[in-house]
């Protein structure tokens, strides 16, 4: 049995050896592949041995062998970036769960992407890691490296869990308590970022970064001092980023010891957080300057400081103000201190400021509200202020030195906590006179009585005495002026002022007025034989004289006056001398008549008088009985004036004449004329029915009847009862009894409509609707008037038609109106309304050549007054500006600035403000805003307009913060002009563009 197992075993370990053989050599193969592809792995061919490795698992029965080449495998996909490398070292974890490289390959990965930068993948791998199987070098790596993913993520509280773990480790606690310190910097915790990085000072590695953690640190700890020093020593070896923040540290350290001096050079170095400074850092640099009284370079750091709302920017407006005020720049100053004063982070600063903003706005003006009201204001907002007794003071003057009586009024009569009867009496003189000056006289006597209600200031009571006196003249109301003229002359307070000059003067009209023709001739001498009058005025009271006495018949006295005003030799002398040869033929001197009208029509060839003076000529001649040169006159008037409404009277004379001749062709010629040109006249009346006359003479009836069938006239037979209504009615009218004369005219026009007193019935009853307002009324009344053949009333009536329409702002309506009266009137004073107004007219309708035509024509007036010559050049200097000529508009506005007042004045002070901001003369500009801020604050359209240029002006001088709040205050302040506000603002966004360029503070608007 023995001897037969025996080989039996012998064979089976044959057998086992030679596989063993077999495995062994496979083994042996692959194992050096294997080892190969390690080194080739550790040499960081990683594709060569990942190529390898995947050879090895193949071949490979070996699960050992086969996992660890898995392992490298991943490892190297990983180093090597290859897509889907996650997934690979995954597939090893999972195929493989007891391989002694599984948590390896979770740190070897980790460490891997945290070596490239690539900490968020680090962190996920880390976070796989068991880190009890590390040993404990291993362990402390793996701390520090989450520690610093995290750090890296800004995720500082899993940061410092892992830091703090090896704040201690010799290897990387100086690391750790480098970051560590770091975190508790940026966490504001300075006394433990101070410990930690104390603790590694030594170490080169971050002492080139400890002092400036540890200057701000001690910055941000208040201990300026130490701040400095170690800002001082770290400056010389800081990185360029660096650089700008030490300075930054060490000058606001020196500020904040009030060492400004020292502070200036490195606030000036600071280069702002990406180029651009904050309001906080202009603010600092400008009060440093402040404090050293360099107030130009303060101003040029305060006023880079936009649209600030917090206490540092209340501060820095304050001393920018006071700054300003230093250099006399009085302007920007009370820009400032009203933003000051706007801004309550600190009230004494606030009211000081206010102070300030209240005592510059009645000094220079203030554009965005009334002077006086900025003083009320200030007043109720501190009642107890030290200065109050000082700032009544101003405000009553502010009344008076604004010239906003208006505002000024409603804030004296609506505010119970003020009344200052002496201002209120000034103010509403002042208010009274300006009115006056505007041609609205019931307005102003109604102030002028308000303020004699307070006679508290004798002279202020004189002159609204003679002034309400003015206004009730205007007005109409001769009675109540004289009553006024009488007191003003007997109070004593009225003596040497200008009032009293022309009292005589307007007193002796007032009479004239009235027809107390005596003693209007005794105020007439007395004030024309006084030689240190005005010459003008005793020009004209001579003349006056004279008429005075003609009307009441005494005519040699009248030749007298006239003769005197003739000699004087001033303005219109041609009236006077018409009225002294006229007054010859009423004391039998019809020779000297004869003579002096000849003198007058060759002396005077285009005087409004000439037709008057030919047709009283050609009357003189027919009295005399020498027709033929009555006949000559006649003509001669028809043929050189033949718009004049004594044409038709001329024919009729001629027509007459010849009919006295029998010469009854020739009169029936003229009175046939006469019909035809002048249809429905007086003239034209009486030709008929002396050419009927005419034809009974001479056996012709029937002609007379065919002819006088093609004769639209009247209802002839009714002439008598004609006559009565409308002499009932003219009763009326001429006595003042308005309401019945209204009501007569009204009655005669129902029941003549073409009557025979058709005309004037039409003429007074317009002039009645006129005077009381129902101007739609009186345009079918005047309509009649004007569309006859020119006749007495034509004159007026077209004056009163196109004021009528121009009221309405109907010009198209208006300008043939006023042409004809251009060219019909008599009266100077009417050529020139028309001209004035067609040129206003034709400005309206946008056509400005005419208008500046007519505006020219104006000007060649040498008679006109200031108010219509300055109408003129501000048409001329509008249009100008329409058509694009600026250098026209530009001497246009200049001439009007010289004499104009009021509302045109403020005008061309904001082109005179506008043409030098033009010609980049920016200051002088600035300075015309001033004037027109002070001087014309009740304008506000140009006030707003004048802001917005000086806004404009400030920022080319390089003054954001002035354009910038001036615009602000444009768009809060003046919506009631949209057209400016969005100028305003256009201009504003586009500073703020710029401006925001360099200073982190400023917010663009979109």
């Amino acid at each position: 049995m023995t001897q037969n197992k025996a080989p039996l075993i012998v064979v089976f370990f044959l057998s086992i050896t030679s596989l063993f053989a077999q495995q062994s050599a496979i083994y042996t193969n692959s194992l050096v592949k294997f080892n190969r592809a390690l080194e080739l792995y550790n040499n960081q061919q990683y594709l060569a041995a990942q190529n390898l490795f995947d050879d090895v698992k193949d071949e490979t029965d070996d699960e050992k062998i086969e996992s660890d080449c898995a392992y490298y495998i991943a490892n190297a996909a990983v180093r090597l970036g290859q897509p889907g490398a996650d997934d690979l070292m995954q597939n090893f974890v999972e195929r493989y769960p007891t391989s002694t490289k599984r948590n390896s390959a979770f740190v070897d990965v980790a460490d891997y992407y945290f070596q490239t930068g690539k900490y968020s993948l680090a962190r996920r791998w880390y976070d796989r890691v068991d880190e009890k199987a590390m040993s404990r070098a291993e362990r402390e790596r793996f701390y520090f490296n989450n520690g610093y993913a995290y750090f890296s993520s800004k995720q500082f509280e899993e940061a410092q869990t892992y830091f703090n773990r090896v704040r201690d480790s010799k290897e990387y606690g100086a690391q750790a308590k480098y970051y560590l310190g770091y975190m508790a910097y940026e966490g504001d915790d300075y006394e433990e970022a101070n410990v930690l990085f104390e603790e590694v000072k030594g170490d080169d590695r971050y002492s080139e970064n400890l002092s400036y953690f540890q200057s701000d640190m001690n910055f941000k700890l208040g201990d300026f001092e130490k701040a400095i020093e170690l800002g001082l020593e770290q400056l010389p070896k800081a990185n360029r980023n660096e650089i700008s923040q030490l300075n930054k540290i060490i000058g606001e350290s020196y500020f904040n010891l009030e060492q400004y001096e020292k502070a200036i050079p490195y606030l000036k170095e600071y280069k702002g957080l990406q180029g651009k400074w904050t309001n906080t850092d202009y603010y600092q640099l400008g009060y440093a300057y402040y404090k050293q009284g360099d107030y130009q370079s303060a101003i040029s750091e305060f006023n880079k400081i936009i649209e600030g709302k917090n206490a540092i920017a209340q501060n820095a407006y304050y001393h920018l103000a006071q700054s300003y005020l230093n250099l006399d720049q009085k302007q920007q100053a009370l820009n400032a201190f009203k933003n000051a004063s706007e801004m309550d982070f600190d009230p004494k600063i606030q009211e000081d400021a206010f102070l300030n903003y209240a005592k510059l706005s009645y000094e220079i003006g203030n554009s965005y509200t009334s002077p006086s009201r900025v003083l009320l204001s200030y007043l109720e907002k501190y009642p107890e202020s030290p200065a109050r007794d000082e700032m009544e003071t101003l405000l009553i003057d502010s009344f008076i030195t604004s010239k906003n009586y208006q505002e000024a009024m409603n804030l004296l009569e609506n505010n119970r906590n003020f009344s200052d009867k002496v201002a209120y009496q000034k103010v509403a003189y002042y208010y009274g006179l300006e009115l006056y000056n505007e041609g609205k006289y019931t307005e102003a006597s109604k102030n002028f009585d308000k303020s004699l209600t307070e006679r508290r200031d004798p002279v202020i009571t004189a002159k609204a005495t003679f002034w309400k006196a003015e206004s009730d003249f205007n007005v109409n109301r001769m009675q109540e002026a004289l009553v006024g003229y009488r007191e003003f002359a007997g109070m004593s307070a009225a003596r040497g002022t200008p009032e009293m000059e022309n009292l005589d003067y307007n007193i002796a009209y007032s009479y004239f007025k009235q027809k107390e023709y005596d003693r209007a001739i005794e105020f007439f001498n007395r004030f024309a034989g006084n030689a240190d009058k005005d010459k003008a005025r005793r020009n004209d009271a001579y003349t006056r004289l004279g008429d005075t006495y003609f009307v009441t018949s005494k005519y040699w006295p009248a030749m007298e006056a006239y003769d005197k005003a003739i000699q004087m030799n001033i303005g219109n002398t041609d009236y006077a001398a018409y009225q002294k040869a006229i007054s010859y033929g009423f004391v039998d001197r019809n020779d000297s008549k004869i003579q002096d009208l000849g003198g007058f029509i060759n002396k005077y060839p285009r005087s409004s008088y000439r037709d008057d003076a030919l047709y009283e000529l050609g009357n003189t001649y027919l009295a005399m009985e020498n027709t033929t040169r009555a006949l000559e006159t006649y003509n001669r008037l028809i043929r050189d004036v033949p718009g004049s409404a004594f044409v038709p009277a001329a024919m009729l004379k001629q027509g007459l004449v010849h009919y006295n001749a029998n010469q009854s062709d020739k009169a029936l010629e003229r009175f046939k004329k006469v019909v035809a040109d002048f249809p429905n006249s007086p003239e034209s009346m009486q030709a008929v029915s002396t050419a009927r006359l005419v034809y009974i003479d001479i056996g012709r009836t029937d002609e007379y009847a065919a002819w006088v069938k093609n004769v639209d006239f009247v209802e002839v037979t009714d002439a008598d009862l004609d006559n009565t209504s409308f002499e009932a009615a003219e009763k009326q009218y001429l006595n003042n009894n308005t309401a019945a004369a209204k009501t007569g005219f009204e009655k005669y026009l129902n029941s003549f409509p073409k009557g025979l007193n058709a005309l004037k019935s039409n003429f007074y009853l317009a002039q009645i609707y006129f005077r009381e307002d129902q101007k739609d009324k009186a345009v079918s009344n005047y309509r009649f008037v004007v569309e006859k053949p020119r006749n007495e009333f034509s004159e007026q009536a077209l004056a009163r038609l196109s004021q009528i329409y121009l009221e309405k702002r109907n010009y198209k309506d208006a300008i043939p109106l006023l042409k004809r009266l251009e060219n019909e009137a008599d009266f100077a004073q009417n050529v020139i309304y028309a001209q004035s107004n067609l040129m206003k007219s034709y400005y309206e309708l946008k056509d400005f050549n005419q208008s500046v035509s007519y505006a020219e024509k104006v000007l060649a007036d040498k008679t006109i007054e200031n108010n219509v010559r300055s109408d003129a050049q501000i048409i001329i200097a509008r249009s100008a500006f329409e058509t694009g000529n600026e250098s026209r508009a530009k001497t246009a506005y200049a001439e009007v600035l010289k004499i104009a007042t009021g509302e045109m004045a403020a005008e061309a002070l904001y082109y005179d403000a506008y043409f030098k901001n033009k010609d980049s003369n920016f200051k002088a500009s600035n300075e015309s805003v001033q004037k027109l801020a002070k001087d014309y604050s009740g304008y506000k359209f140009y006030g707003a307009k004048g802001l917005v240029l000086m806004a404009k002006n400030f920022y080319a001088l390089k003054d954001a913060y002035q354009a910038t709040y001036i615009l602000d205050n444009v768009i809060k302040n003046f919506g009631e002009f949209p057209d400016v506000v969005q100028e305003a603002k256009a201009e504003l966004k586009k500073i703020k563009a710029m401006e925001a360029k360099t200073n982190a503070s400023v917010e663009t608007q979109n």
